[in-house]
């Protein structure tokens, strides 16, 4: 008894440290170091540690360590330890310190060994925890990787009335814009107990994007029983990158709001409700917290604009005069209209994809485009390894749809290859019409292919070869031609053939083929009740210039009726018609009645898609071109 109360008269806390240190080490894999420990013991036992020092990793300078700790202490219940329980009623933080430094080659010194993803399984035969409060507490980020560099000062508030509080404040630049947040929520760190969920209101601005998120969390630690509402706007979802860690493509502004919780490894933001430039969307998004990071997305629209999606396709997305818009966007947006380029020839970036993967379905009842009266839109997008699938992608059209499958491959040098198939499946004619204000009736059918390399759309199909066949049979040619070509130079087109305005379409038969970036017009027939219109030529993608020839015929000979030649020249985004002249109009007039340079009858196998009754377009193909009673010769 004697040697037992000299010793603990002796006794030094202190004696502990060295094996403490060893384990808190070994367990952190990092170095930790401890000036003094004091145990104060009774019902609750009191541990107080002074000069807490957890060092960074090797390759990470020794200071300032990763973390400091001057004088921190822990509360623990006596009585449950005989139980085999751990209760903390508080723990108070003096002063504390981190460092969270991110290199440019993405070492960091913040990675611990964990295992599970975040948040998963803590708590699980932890210790429950009391109030955490926390007194004069900073922290300094800088992470190359997120060009981040900001300051945050947060301690907790012990009010007279209402729980503590744990408030931050957070100040700097993240994602090179600058960064302003406010965190307000519990300092209630109870793990057991689901009656007091914590609270959570945080406020944050960066750059231009507003992030509000305010609720409640049932368990914090393991990110559980989250009843939080999670509002963002911002100009443009390519800003949310740094935010999300998914790289998106540019978008009109976006305003999005609704419920955030965590579970099973995955942020989901479900119920979302919102608009994207012109469009409205709702939906539910997941992102997992694993490596590779996985974003899915099921999305749907009552009514979408696609000009709001050109970001996909390497356009200016939006509409100029769109809510929400910055001036650098008004500025593209104007630029993009300005330009004498139709085919975006704004770089897509491949390699970033690689960031993540990506599922997303997505799903309109209407589109809204410049002369695309479409129904509806569904489409399949996966992501996998920097490799884009769109498959299926369609678009409807009345009873018809346009279908699509597309995969872009990164190659060698982040330059993407796109190969896709496309398929008419009864096209609309009508609903094509309406963008033209006419109406009639009539289906479009076709196939197509394309295989290109570039690094943008406009180098794509500059260096691009495939083909599309199509044939219709019923409708209204004006309707139809002015529809397809745009409406003022749809107009001048019919005029200059000396199509009537009310013709009806009885076959039209065209069959282009692209080899490396020209688009060659191999056959055209347009068969109408009064006249037979054929064509060819080229068309350069890369450059996007015209050189193509139509003619018409009349079926019935009048005097006076004389056939017509014409001659479409300069871009795609301003051509031109004029008389043609010159060589290639004797070769057209060498081509009387039919003016094809190839054969279509080869082309009877690949346009039968259903169509029906499509007897005159095989006759007119069988024939060469000409049409029974013509007046026209034929070759």
């Amino acid at each position: 008894m004697l040697a037992l109360a000299l010793f603990l008269a002796l006794f030094r806390w202190d004696w502990l440290i060295p094996i403490i240190e060893a384990q808190a080490s070994a367990k952190l894999g990092r170095p930790v170091k401890i000036e003094h420990l004091h145990v104060s013991l009774g019902r609750t036992i009191t541990v107080t540690a002074e000069g807490l020092r957890v060092g960074n990793p090797p390759g990470f300078p020794e200071d300032p360590p990763f973390a400091l700790l001057p004088r921190g202490s822990v509360d623990v219940a006596f009585a449950p330890l005989l139980r085999g329980e751990v209760v903390i009623p508080s723990v108070t933080l003096d002063q504390p310190q981190l460092q969270v430094l991110g290199r440019p080659d993405g070492s960091t010194n913040y990675a611990f060994n964990a295992s599970g993803p975040a948040g998963e399984g803590a708590g699980e035969g932890g210790p429950k925890i009391g109030a955490l409060r926390i007194n004069d507490g900073k922290v300094h980020t800088a992470i190359a990787g997120l060009k981040a560099d900001f300051n945050v000062d947060f301690h907790t508030e012990e009010p007279a009335e209402g729980d503590p509080a744990l408030v931050a404040d957070a100040k700097g630049t993240y994602a090179a814009q600058p960064i302003e947040a406010r965190l307000r929520s519990g300092a209630i760190l109870n793990l057991r107990d689901p009656n007091r969920p914590w609270p959570i209101d945080l406020q944050l601005a960066n750059g231009p994007t507003r992030v509000a998120l305010k609720g409640t969390v049932r368990d914090p630690v393991k990110l559980a029983g989250a009843n939080l509402r999670l509002d963002i706007r911002t100009p443009d979802m390519a800003l949310l990158r740094p935010l999300i860690g998914v790289p998106i493509a540019p978008t009109p502004p976006l305003r999005v709001a609704g419920q955030l919780d965590y579970a099973e490894g995955k942020a989901r933001f479900t119920d979302v409700d919102g608009t994207l430039g012109s469009s409205d969307i709702a939906g539910d998004f997941t992102v997992s917290t694993g490596t590779p990071t996985v974003f899915t997305a099921d999305l749907r629209s009552k009514r979408v604009d696609l000009a709001d999606l050109g970001g996909l396709i390497g356009a200016q997305p939006g509409r100029e005069g769109t809510p929400g818009q910055t001036a650098a966007q008004r500025r593209a947006l104007a630029q993009a209209e300005a330009s004498p380029r139709l085919i975006p020839t704004t770089p897509i970036s491949v390699p970033n994809l690689k960031m993540a993967d990506v599922h997303v379905r997505y799903r309109a009842d209407s589109i809204r485009g410049k002369g695309i009266p479409f129904d509806g839109l569904e489409a399949k997008l996966d992501i996998v390894d920097g490799v884009i699938r769109l498959q299926p992608g369609k678009f409807r059209i009345g009873r018809g749809e346009i279908g699509t499958d597309l995969t872009v491959t990164p190659q060698e040098g982040g330059m993407p290859r796109a190969q896709a198939t496309f398929e008419l499946r009864r096209v609309d004619i009508s609903r094509l019409m309406q963008a033209a204000g006419a109406t009639g009736a009539g289906t479009l059918n076709g196939k197509g292919k394309l295989d290109a390399t570039g690094r943008s759309m406009s180098e794509m199909l500059g260096n691009g070869d495939g083909g599309l066949t199509v044939i219709s049979t019923g409708g209204k040619v004006s309707a139809l031609l002015t529809d397809l070509s745009g409406l003022q130079f749809g107009r001048a087109l019919l005029s200059a053939l000396g199509i009537p305005a009310d013709a009806d379409i009885e076959c039209m038969i065209g069959d282009v083929s692209l080899r490396r970036g020209a688009l060659s017009v191999d056959t055209l027939m347009l068969d109408t009740d009064s006249n037979l219109v054929t064509g060819g030529g080229m068309a350069g993608l890369g450059k996007e210039i015209l050189d193509l020839w139509m003619r018409t015929d009349s079926k019935h000979f009048s005097v006076g009726s004389l056939p017509t030649s014409i001659k479409i020249t300069g871009t795609f985004k301003q051509p031109s018609i004029m008389p043609e002249v010159g060589e290639l109009a004797a070769r057209a007039g060498a081509a009387t009645g039919l003016g094809v340079l190839f054969p279509p009858l080869a082309l009877l196998p690949t346009i039968q898609f259903g169509v029906g009754e499509n007897d005159k377009c095989e006759r007119l193909a069988r024939s060469g071109g000409g049409t029974e009673g013509s007046g026209q010769g034929r070759r």
